[in-house]
C-alpha cells in the first residue's frame, strides 16, 4: 500500500547551532484516507496553522527549519513511535489519531487504522521525519560542538480535554529540566514572563512531547526546548482559522528573544 506521495517534510538548512521543528504544521491527508474522515476533520482544525510565517524572521538568524507537510491526524510525529502516552493518567491523542481536541471522531463509521496501517503511515512519514530531525542534529553538533533544538507549537487556547480555563501564552517545556541545560530554561521563561500581556509558564501543562524529551541530551551538547502557544496570541482560533498580522506583530518581538537567547547559549558553549 503507497500510503503517500507526497514528502514527509520540507527542510532548510541554516549555518547557526539552532534547528527549528515544526511537526505539526502540515495540512496535507491523502486522499485515500481523507475520504474515510468526517466532514470537520477534513479541515484538519487541530493544525498548528501558520507557525512558518510566525517565525518567518528565523531564516535570517541562520537557523534551520524543519517543518511537516502531512497533518497530525494522519500521523503525529511527536509521538513516540509505539504510541504510548506522554502524559500518563491524562486525555491524550495517539501516534494515528482517532479524535479530536474537542474529543469527536475523526473517522466516520469507526473506519480507524488498524495496527497494520498505524505502522505504513509511521514508515512512510514519522521515520523520514525524524530521520531528518536526527541527521540535521548530529551535523550540527558535529559542526559547531553543540545543538539548541527549538520544538514549535501552537493551540488554542481553551480545550477542556486537556486543561482547565485558559492557558497560558508561552508555555516552555524542558520535560521537566532534562531536555536542557537550566541556565537556558530559565533565561527563555524569563524572557516570556517579561513579554507584556502575555502569560508564561516552564514545564506546566505541557512539558514538550517525544521529540523534545527523546532528542534532548543536555550531557551530548544537544539541547531541546518545546514551546506551546496560544493561538489566540497570534492567529483566529476558529475556522477559517486566519492570521492576524497586527495581533502575530505583539508576539514576535518576544519569540525572537527568546531564540536569540537559545541562540547565544549555543555559541558561546560553540567550538573555538
Amino acid at each position: 500500500m503507497t500510503v503517500t506521495t507526497q514528502p514527509a517534510f520540507t527542510f532548510h538548512q541554516g549555518t547557526a547551532p539552532l534547528l527549528i521543528s515544526m511537526p505539526h504544521v502540515g495540512t496535507y491527508v491523502p486522499p485515500a484516507i481523507a475520504a474515510r474522515f468526517t466532514d470537520e476533520c477534513r479541515q484538519v482544525p487541530d493544525t498548528d496553522w501558520h507557525l512558518e510565517r510566525l517565525y518567518d524572521f528565523a531564516k535570517g538568524m541562520g537557523a534551520s527549519i524543519l517543518a511537516a507537510t502531512h497533518s497530525r491526524y494522519v500521523v503525529d510525529l511527536n509521538r513516540p513511535p509505539d504510541g504510548a502516552s506522554l502524559y500518563p493518567g491524562q486525555s491524550v491523542t495517539g501516534l494515528c489519531p482517532v479524535d479530536t481536541f474537542d474529543d469527536t471522531p475523526i473517522y466516520t463509521r469507526s473506519d480507524v487504522p488498524d495496527d497494520t496501517e498505524v505502522a505504513e503511515r509511521r514508515d512512510a512519514i514519522w521515520a523520514p521525519y525524524h530521520a531528518q530531525l536526527r541527521a540535521e542534529l548530529d551535523r550540527i553538533r558535529a559542526a559547531h560542538g553543540v545543538a539548541v533544538l527549538w520544538d514549535a507549537h501552537s493551540i488554542r487556547s481553551v480545550l477542556p480535554r486537556f486543561f482547565e480555563g485558559k492557558l497560558p501564552d508561552l508555555n516552555l517545556g524542558t520535560a521537566n529540566g532534562e531536555s536542557c541545560d537550566p541556565a537556558l530554561a530559565q533565561e527563555l521563561l524569563a524572557i516570556a514572563q517579561a513579554a507584556p500581556g502575555y502569560a508564561a509558564v516552564l514545564n506546566g501543562r505541557f512539558k514538550g512531547g517525544h521529540i523534545t524529551r527523546h532528542y534532548g541530551q543536555p550531557a551530548q551538547n544537544v539541547h531541546a526546548v518545546q514551546l506551546e502557544m496560544t493561538q489566540c496570541s497570534y492567529m483566529q482560533e476558529a475556522l477559517p482559522f486566519d492570521y492576524l498580522p497586527e495581533v502575530a506583530a505583539g508576539v514576535q518581538p518576544h519569540l525572537k528573544r527568546m531564540l536569540e537567547a537559545a541562540l547565544a547559549f549555543a555559541q558561546a558553549r560553540a567550538k573555538g
